[in-house]
């Protein structure tokens, strides 16, 4: 009952917050205004800004900020035993990670729907804008080098997983073209869709699909991450309503009701028990079978700072960012939109961090298979998995930890265990699939903004290398090839490609993180120069800058595992580079501070409100 009480509480508090802080949030302090005109209307040239419905674009939203952060994270970060973890998602998510986001969705809305990087320019000074970009372009780099590994990763281990992900591509775009001629209700097409991939969830280990999955699961990983990464490239430069929106929001549908059922499961395996393990035997307990504390695991980093970064999308990540401030904020079509989209996908994104903590620690212990082929129980299922942390830092590991433990509470229900199996490992590559593509597109507009940057407004180019660059074609394909050429590095001598990739992950959490903190810098200020309260924003970026970075020079220089000691050139290089650009970018802002206090910013040029509905001038 321990992990019933935890999953509904969790639920509670979600809400709660919700219909208390994010409503003070939206009506004192950013105050949002249904009248008021937004990006998407007054600037619609129906291919980025594109006024959308929120319930479409939560699902763009949701699906592009979760990935497999809220997985992947949570799975290794119970190591420490499940009561850190989960006071960090819980509070995390509330406190920093939605205000974050719903933060970085109203100030972009606020100035044209551009990008953090751009208002940084602004608000706090020219330099930074450069700087943030910088950071922001070695941050999706690595997204998309490793996000293309761990989808190929998905489809190798789960084979069942393959043509489910792929069918949605026609789909969406089917329903895209027909809703966007027809400007029919996308509600009930997608519905269809979501049936014809459960079907195909289905029967994807029987018959031609488990042929034509078996197969495809026989390609290396490179071929895979090219694959991604050229179907990537497609979806960034076509107008959102293509592809992007109903591909999402066909996504949402599925990982939502994919969630429910794993709820549901939760349920029924916290009131009578999980599924039998052998034919005849009685339902094992729904139990935590992790400790609540476990200081210090045999070979893993300190608790402190690593819990903080090895969590980051479930409770506060700072590649949220890019997405309200780069495509959601240009498909709002409403004002009182944000807070459902910003505020309240965090939440829904922190409970499913929640459900994978207790999949984790709970569903793990309803029994799953060790190597001798015997089925372990509690404690022991849980010691399989985390016993150590290099098995359990694993990428393999890291999913099939979840994975096996969601499926029990889907099994607990009566479900198939390869029925099971199969649907969860669809729900992990679709998430990490949805990140792969909004991350692309997000990449074309950080390559398009540095490169304008060397060309002079005439058109004329200070260096005319970069002139392509600012073509969305030329910057997709620029950021395209140099994501493949990072995941084909080998791991070493001897090992293939594909595998020099994922030495990357240590910077992930890290570089995130501290994108997060710089994010809540930009935020803090454009709040300050309007004489606003900024004591809810500058506390959690405080802590958002000091302890990333540590972590980062940790990870570093300090020990025989530190990248230094390695001799990981790369990551060194990465690593320093991007302390040295946060460092520059908060000495401007320390410099700036003092002055900016009621002096507003360069103003854009106003929205005109000749794109407004002839309704009476609302967009609502």
């Amino acid at each position: 009952m321990e992990t019933l009480f935890i999953a509904v509480g969790a639920l509670v508090l979600y809400l709660i917050a919700y219909n208390t802080y994010g409503k003070w949030l939206a009506r004192k302090i950013f105050k949002l205004d249904p009248d008021a005109l937004v990006p998407s209307v007054a600037l619609n040239d129906d291919k980025d800004y594109v006024p959308t419905k929120k319930s479409i674009i939560f699902g763009h939203h949701f699906t592009s900020i979760a990935g497999t952060g809220p997985i992947v994270g949570p799975a290794v970060a119970v190591i420490w035993g499940w009561v850190p973890a989960l006071l960090w998602v819980l509070f995390g998510s509330i406190l920093i990670g939605a205000v974050h986001d719903f933060g970085s969705l109203v100030v972009s809305m606020r100035n044209r729907g551009q990008t953090v990087g751009d208002i940084a320019g602004r608000v706090l000074t020219k330099r930074t804008r450069l700087l943030f970009l910088l950071i922001l372009f070695m941050a999706l780099t690595i997204v998309l080098a490793i996000f293309g590994l761990v989808i190929a990763a998905v489809f190798k281990q789960y084979p069942a997983s393959i043509f489910p992900c792929l069918v949605q591509i026609p789909l969406a775009v089917f329903i895209g073209v027909y809703l966007h001629r027809r400007g029919m209700n996308i509600l009930i097409p997608s519905l269809i869709a979501l049936v014809v991939m459960y079907v195909t969830v289905f029967y994807g280990n029987v018959g031609f699909l488990g042929s034509f999955n078996t197969s495809l699961a026989e390609w290396s990983v490179m071929t895979w991450v090219i694959v991604l990464l050229l179907y990537s490239y497609v979806a960034s430069v076509l107008p959102v309503w293509t592809l992007l929106q109903p591909r999402d929001y066909i996504n949402s549908l599925q990982l939502l009701s994919a969630l429910a059922l794993v709820v549901i499961g939760l349920l029924v395996a916290g009131l009578i028990g999980g599924a039998p393990v052998t034919p005849g035997a009685g339902r094992p307990a729904l139990e935590i079978a992790a400790p609540a504390f476990r200081w210090a695991p045999e070979g893993a980093p300190w608790i402190f700072p690593f819990l903080f970064i090895t969590i980051a999308c479930g409770a506060i990540s700072g590649f949220h960012c890019l997405v309200s401030s780069g495509t959601s904020s240009k498909q709002i079509k409403c004002e009182t939109d944000a807070q459902f989209v910003g505020y309240g996908s965090m939440l829904t994104e922190g409970f499913l961090a929640v459900l994978v903590i207790l999949a984790c620690v709970a569903g793990l212990g309803l029994g799953i298979a060790g190597a001798d082929g015997n089925i372990a129980l509690g404690t022991a299922a849980y010691e399989l998995r985390y016993a150590t942390w290099g098995g359990a830092n694993s990428l393999g590991a890291k999913v099939g930890a979840f994975v096996e433990g969601s499926a029990n509470f889907l099994k607990a229900l009566g479900v198939s265990p390869a029925f099971a199996i199969a649907l969860m490992g669809v729900f992990v590559a679709s998430f990490a699939a949805t990140t792969l593509d909004t991350a692309c597109r997000l990449q074309r507009y950080v390559v398009q903004e540095l490169a304008s940057t060397f060309v002079k407004k005439d058109g004329s180019a200070a260096f005319n290398p970069f002139v392509w660059l600012t073509n969305k074609h030329g910057a997709t394909i620029f950021a395209v090839i140099l994501a493949t050429f990072i995941a084909a590095m080998p791991g070493g001598e001897g090992k293939p490609a594909g595998t020099g990739g994922l030495i990357l992950w240590p910077l992930f959490g890290a570089t995130n993180q501290l994108l997060a903190g710089l994010a809540f810098l930009v935020i803090t200020f454009w709040m300050w120069r309007r004489r606003l309260p900024v004591w809810f924003i500058a506390i959690p970026m405080v802590f958002m800058l000091i302890l990333p970075g540590v972590a980062m020079s940790i990870q570093i220089f300090a020990g025989e595992n530190s990248f230094l000691a390695a001799g990981n050139w790369l990551l060194v290089g990465i690593g320093l580079a991007t302390l040295a650009l946060q460092i520059w970018m908060i000495a401007e802002a320390l410099i700036a501070w003092p002055k900016a206090k009621g002096v507003l910013e360069e103003q854009l040029e106003p929205l005109s409100s000749s794109g407004f509905s002839a309704e009476g001038g609302r967009s609502c």
